[in-house]
């Protein structure tokens, strides 16, 4: 079988791998994506609280890096860190030139405080923000002249005397650079623990192990991540992720005895952990299907805040015959997300020269423990790091 040849492989279609296709293509490489499923099959369109980026009267890049290494328990990389906020303005403006529109308001955008943070600066498209990010990001990808191979897992990835050899799906490619963009694996992890998980049933971590093999240096892949706010009732919303905005926007969480029980706008692994604490207390309640939780009481949230900001969450929430707004909400904190990863620099490389990752597989950009926002952002700024650093590195 003839090999096709390129000058950079992406594995992945989540907002990391197309933002380093799009962006390796307009730097002149010729690109091809490969993706296990359809390119629109990715975490990233599930993401739906926001990205952030230091836009506010007094915030700065500074202040976002600062708030990222307090809530990773200063186990972030300084340097990922700086790169990661100090790009952030400039990314929003790149996707805001692809056609992704954030909600504003007086003459700015709508800034929300998410969990960790000491400012408002969460961006946002209504409670959607991945769904817009990702659509923007691939009608660029498909409005150039890329190739993308669909239903193609990675299967096979060896150094190759151009650069690298791969097998995806039925094809075998060489490039001479590969960015790895395949995201984490939380949702085979839940599958083996049994519990529930907010990931794409793609989520399964088999690129991850590629590299290892190969070896590529790897951090804090223990580090799991569960998100505070799982749905726990009705069943429909088993697994859901409810938007951290609900608490940005007033939403708090409360035992049994309707009483606060920690800060509602803490770090994330710190509510995940209040929550657990909470119920093994016996202060927590139990869904009608026998599974713990507490309360979220959305009902504290302006209705034209959850109307602009939390549409979708509403909409899921009122078809499933519970209206947010008029009662609380039964959470539990649920398997959300692979803090660790694949080691990189600044450039988005690997320990292996010319492999690449950016997302979800890379690690050190959170440390162990990310805020919420950061995944997005660290997609779009690192894909776009990776897309240029593979383009150069390939034409070299």
């Amino acid at each position: 079988m003839a090999e096709a040849l390129f000058d950079v492989l992406v594995v992945g279609s989540g907002a990391a791998g197309l933002a380093a296709a799009v962006t390796a293509e307009r730097a002149g490489a010729r690109v091809a994506v490969a993706t296990k499923g359809s390119l629109q099959a990715n975490n990233s369109s599930k993401a739906q609280g926001g990205i952030q980026a230091a836009f506010g009267p007094e915030d700065s890049p500074e202040q976002h890096a600062a708030d990222v290494m307090a809530s990773s328990h200063g186990t972030a990389d300084p340097a990922l860190v700086a790169a990661l906020t100090g790009d952030a303005p400039e990314a929003i403006h790149w996707l805001e030139e692809l056609g992704c529109t954030f909600t504003r308001e007086n003459g700015g955008y709508r800034l929300a405080r998410c969990g960790g943070a000491t400012q408002k600066r969460l961006l946002q498209v209504g409670d959607r923000t991945g769904h817009a990010i990702t659509k923007s990001l691939r009608d660029a990808w498909n409005g150039g002249n890329g190739t993308s191979f669909e239903n193609a897992p990675l299967s096979e990835l060896e150094p190759g005397p151009n650069g690298w050899r791969a097998r995806v799906g039925g094809e075998l490619v060489e490039a001479g650079t590969v960015v790895l963009a395949a995201g984490g694996r939380c949702f085979a992890v839940a599958l083996e623990r049994g519990e529930l998980s907010t990931n794409h049933p793609n989520a399964t971590g088999e690129v991850t192990q590629l590299a290892l093999a190969l070896g590529a240096d790897s951090r804090d892949l223990d580090a799991l991540q569960y998100h505070p706010n799982g749905g726990s009732w009705p069943e429909n919303m088993q697994g859901y992720s409810i938007p951290e905005t609900t608490r940005a926007y007033g939403a708090v969480l409360l035992n049994a005895d309707g009483e606060e029980f920690t800060d509602s706008l803490g770090a994330r692994d710190v509510v995940s952990q209040a929550i657990v604490d909470e119920v093994g207390k016996g202060k927590g309640v139990e869904t009608p299907d026998g599974r713990p939780a507490v309360y979220l009481d959305t009902t504290r949230i302006a209705p034209d805040d959850a109307e602009i900001s939390l549409p979708y969450m509403l909409r899921r929430y009122r078809a499933a015959g519970i209206d947010p707004l008029a009662e609380k909400l039964l959470t539990y904190p649920v398997l959300h997300y692979q803090n660790g990863g694949l080691v990189i620099d600044t450039d988005s490389e690997t320990t292996l020269e010319g492999l690449y990752a950016c997302g979800e597989i890379a690690g050190g950009t959170h440390g162990r423990n990310r805020m919420m926002g950061n995944s997005l952002l660290e997609c779009v700024v690192f894909g776009r790091r990776a897309g240029r650093a593979a383009a150069l590195k390939a034409a070299a």
